[in-house]
């Protein structure tokens, strides 16, 4: 009885399901056996899905930055502004973005339809930042990565017109996660000028909890990407050694999960859907932020899966996205 009683209440919100169901009824991205074939899929699928958003990139520019790493590497790093934004005489607040691809796949080309929708409707410019990725570079190494973005901006502000005292971070899923992740980095290491504020949008941030899903569960069934596929990205992220085990030594530079102290860390938006995998790792999370008495804003979206942005017209997808730009506004 209780498990008829959970499918009644747990449900997708009913414009999403006719959106999702133009893809195929209970469509799901399939289950793949490596994070190399995952990402394939990936890279072919999701720039029809961001491609929506690309009505708002009008008079949003976008310029290339090459940014040197830790180790002797570089990575770009694009910026989304307007011509009044670049051509500032004052400094202006950045939010730098870290896009999702479950730490193996994507990159800031398919995310910059909606990059700039949130550069156009919130009034503050955005760095892409394209950090590098798993398996070929692990966890540590992109927070690492997006440790330096955050640093050559503040070293090049007088010539971008930048306030570095107002650098913000923010990503979806698996960017959302390494936003999270960087933020206690650079806590740690005492970066100077903190980082302003965070806004994470449904994070990835615990290797344990997907190993925890069962694969007949409701909220598996309701996935757009199965636990299955999720894992592989985090074996790939932290090693399949190590991915899932509580006891394994697992960085929070690449776990922000497994941090036992979340105090100190910058102002926080963070939301998730209710039919989202993420959704108990990223309630605690936010549980776990209030109690470390930091400033958070959480967000529920009942009915909602992971991936919901990709329904552009669906009502609670609008609703999501202008919370998000409210949220860019704070900065």
């Amino acid at each position: 009885m209780a498990s008829n009683i959970k499918a009644k209440n747990l449900d997708l919100d009913p414009e999403y399901r006719k959106w999702r169901n133009h893809l195929g009824e209970n469509w799901q991205v399939p289950m793949f056996k490596t994070a190399l074939e995952f990402r394939g899929f990936n890279d072919n699928f999701m720039p029809a899905i961001w491609s929506q958003y690309t009505s708002h990139s009008t008079g949003i520019q976008q310029t290339k930055h090459e940014v040197p790493t830790h180790d002797g590497s570089s990575f770009l790093l694009t910026r989304f502004a307007t011509t009044s934004q670049i051509e500032s005489s004052q400094p202006l607040p950045a939010w730098l973005y870290f896009h999702g691809g479950g730490m193996v796949a994507e990159g800031v080309p398919f995310f910059a339809p909606l990059i700039a929708k949130y550069v156009a409707e919130s009034g503050v410019q955005v760095f892409g930042v394209e950090y590098r990725v798993a398996p070929e570079f692990p966890g540590p190494i992109p927070a690492k990565d997006g440790l330096d973005a955050l640093k050559w901006i503040a070293a090049n502000a007088d010539k971008l017109k930048v306030d570095p005292t107002r650098l913000g971070l923010m990503g979806d899923s698996a960017g959302g996660g390494l936003a999270a992740a960087i933020s206690l980095l650079a806590r740690d290491t005492a970066l100077e000028p903190p980082i302003a504020r965070q806004i994470l949008t449904c994070p990835m941030l615990d290797d344990r909890a997907l190993f925890a899903v069962a694969f007949d569960s409701l909220l598996n069934s309701y996935a757009t990407v199965p636990a299955e596929d999720l894992r592989l990205c985090w074996e790939a992220y932290v090693g399949e050694d190590k991915a899932g085990k509580p006891e394994a030594d697992v960085s929070c530079y690449a776990a922000p999960s497994r941090a036992e102290d979340l105090s100190n860390l910058p102002p926080t938006y963070l939301d998730v859907g209710n039919l989202d995998l993420f959704r108990d790792e990223c309630a605690d999370f936010a549980a776990r932020l209030a109690a470390a008495d930091v400033d958070i804003e959480f967000h529920l979206f009942s009915g909602m899966p992971h991936g919901f942005e990709g329904a552009v017209a669906v009502p609670k997808t609008v609703h999501a996205l202008k919370l998000r730009v409210e949220a860019m506004k704070q900065l």
